[in-house]
């Protein structure tokens, strides 16, 4: 099981929220890069995360470019795992292929600071703070595989191929 402390944010967070496109230059430099993550609308962030943290979210999380380096900063400043009412397609598919779980759950109860405890496989989150259980839907298997493995690379680096 994850556990950790919520980070809130809004409804359509979008990849230059996570990552604003001013820091573009530092794409081939990723660990300065993750010193920005969500700048613009936490400043403190990456001096406030600690490893196994949430990010929570509203609707449509993730939304904008295609970039990878949004879920891999997220990941890189020690996010555990995003969770959101919604998120953009392309965020999600990156996120997983890059080892970062995003749940899709109703998020409105969730506030700010709470703490969470994550079971990935049961698709269950917790809030220890206020006592409730979300189901965000089991992750599929496949999927799991690859999260486990910290992503979709280092999965096909251990076993050759993507065998499902």
């Amino acid at each position: 099981m994850l556990k950790g402390k919520a980070f809130k944010f809004a409804d359509n967070i979008s990849t230059d929220h996570i990552i604003p496109g001013r820091f573009f230059p530092l794409r081939s430099n990723l660990p300065e890069l993750a010193k920005h993550v969500f700048e613009d609308s936490d400043p403190d962030f990456v001096l406030k995360v600690k490893p196994g943290d949430f990010v929570v979210a509203g609707k449509n999380f993730g939304l904008g470019s295609s970039r990878e380096h949004a879920p891999l900063v997220i990941k890189m400043a020690g996010v555990g795992a995003v969770l959101a009412k919604s998120a953009a397609r392309i965020f999600f598919r990156n996120a997983i292929n890059l080892g970062l779980p995003v749940l899709i759950c109703d998020t409105d109860s969730i506030d700010a600071g709470d703490e969470l405890g994550v079971d990935l496989a049961a698709g269950e989150v917790f809030d220890l703070t206020n006592k409730t259980r979300l189901t965000s839907g089991k992750i599929p298997p496949v999927m799991l595989r690859i999260l486990d493995e910290g992503g979709l690379v280092p999965y096909i680096k251990k076993h050759g191929d993507f065998k499902l």
